[in-house]
């Protein structure tokens, strides 16, 4: 409903979900004409950054991050089931095994067109489709943190100048604790130095 000259500036806070919708939502932005800022504070992984694939920019700040869009079935990366069907004799594989790699197959080809249809507007086609291979086909895995540095280097339009405005709208958002283990924690809560104690 936004005019189609009216800028965008949208603040992307999450670790992903489902295609369907992360791609309804990329395609919405790049179909607007009007320029679309993503502003990536902490973290836009997985169904994130296929949001954020659809931007003229992406703005990090110093240490948020993108990921891989590789597609996980259950809780299996796609790319590894195929890999299991390849290295294992038939034999030796189960039904539901064979039946998610034929799935994963799909997914993949499917991820890897739609990221590729996003990046062409703004990047060459071989480059969009060396781009949409990599972040789609399992390279890494499927958490592996990619820094404003490394994103550049892959082609996307990152800037890092992240305006304070963000990171305080960020600290009106307290996030869930998370109840399973290894999870990185966002506290928006400043931090001091803790003074030096005067001598006795």
């Amino acid at each position: 409903m936004t005019d189609d000259d009216v800028p965008l500036d949208i603040v992307l806070h999450t670790p992903g979900g489902l295609v369907l919708a992360a791609l309804q939502i990329a395609r919405a932005i790049r179909g607007h004409k009007a320029k679309v800022t993503v502003l990536v504070p902490h973290y836009a992984m997985s169904g994130g950054t296929l949001i954020a694939l659809a931007a003229d920019e992406i703005v990090m700040s110093r240490h948020s991050v993108l990921g891989p869009i590789d597609p996980q079935l259950g809780e299996s990366p796609a790319a590894s089931l195929i890999k299991v069907v390849e290295q294992k004799p038939i034999a030796e594989i189960d039904d539901k095994t064979l039946i998610l790699a034929d799935v994963g197959r799909k997914a993949i080809v499917q991820l890897k067109e739609a990221a590729k249809k996003l990046l062409s507007r703004r990047l060459p086609a071989e480059q969009a489709e060396a781009l949409a291979e990599k972040l789609s086909t399992g390279t890494w895995t499927h958490d592996y943190p990619i820094a404003a540095e490394e994103a550049r280097e892959l082609g996307l339009p990152v800037s890092t100048e992240m305006p304070n405005r963000v990171l305080e709208l960020m600290a009106l958002y307290p996030q869930p604790v998370h109840t399973q283990p290894g999870g990185v924690e966002y506290l928006p809560v400043p931090r001091q130095k803790e003074p030096t104690p005067l001598p006795l």
